[in-house]
């Protein structure tokens, strides 16, 4: 209700500006007009950084944010969709004002980012903060999730996994050296090596 007061009073305010002022003297009238124009700008600058409570859930570009706003759902090239900040009570923040080509955001990761200030982003958090903290109740309660059960690689034999076989509790088939791998044997943890090896030496 107080929205719609304040969109009303604020076209109300806009439509007096808007209308020419008929006077006789022609400087008088010019002094006025330039007066009217450059309050109607301000009035313009005003309305475009109303109180950031009433833009929650807008979806802009990053230029025409202000310093601290907490954003989500932000595109990493423009025009390219949102990409970062979507799990559900994630946000994000703006920590330098976006009057350069790029702008500094904090992401909850802590993580601090430049972004192009064309990318979009919609204000505000993104909903459903306790999703992280829901505790299933029984073992099918995630099977109506999608969730399938995780077989370790460690309990299986050597035809299913590299992991497998083994007397007892083997670590990776014995060999105690080896990575971590994949059903289909590429490593999972230690990735593949890229450094090479003369700079090591060094």
């Amino acid at each position: 209700m107080a929205l719609c007061r304040v969109h009303s009073a604020s076209s109300i305010l806009f439509n007096r500006l808007l209308r020419p002022s008929v006077l006789n003297n022609n400087t008088t009238s010019h002094y006025l007009s330039t007066e009217t124009e450059s309050l109607r700008d301000k009035m313009m600058r005003q309305m475009a950084h109303l109180d950031i409570n009433s833009q929650i859930g807008s979806c802009m570009p990053l230029a025409a944010m202000r310093i601290g706003t907490i954003i989500h759902n932000i595109e990493v090239n423009p025009g390219q969709g949102g990409k970062l900040v979507r799990a559900a009570g994630t946000s994000a923040k703006i920590l330098k004002e976006p009057t350069s080509r790029y702008c500094l955001i904090r992401l909850p990761s802590g993580d601090e980012k430049l972004i192009d200030t064309r990318c979009r982003a919609t204000i505000g958090t993104v909903s459903n903060p306790s999703h992280g903290t829901k505790k299933l109740r029984k073992a099918g309660q995630s099977r109506w999730l999608g969730r399938r059960p995780v077989v370790r690689g460690v309990a299986m034999n050597p035809v299913d996994h590299p992991h497998g076989g083994g007397e007892g509790r083997s670590k990776s088939s014995g060999n105690h050296g080896r990575c971590s791998l994949t059903p289909w044997g590429k490593p999972c943890k230690s990735g593949y090596k890229t450094a090479s090896p003369k700079k090591k030496k060094k």
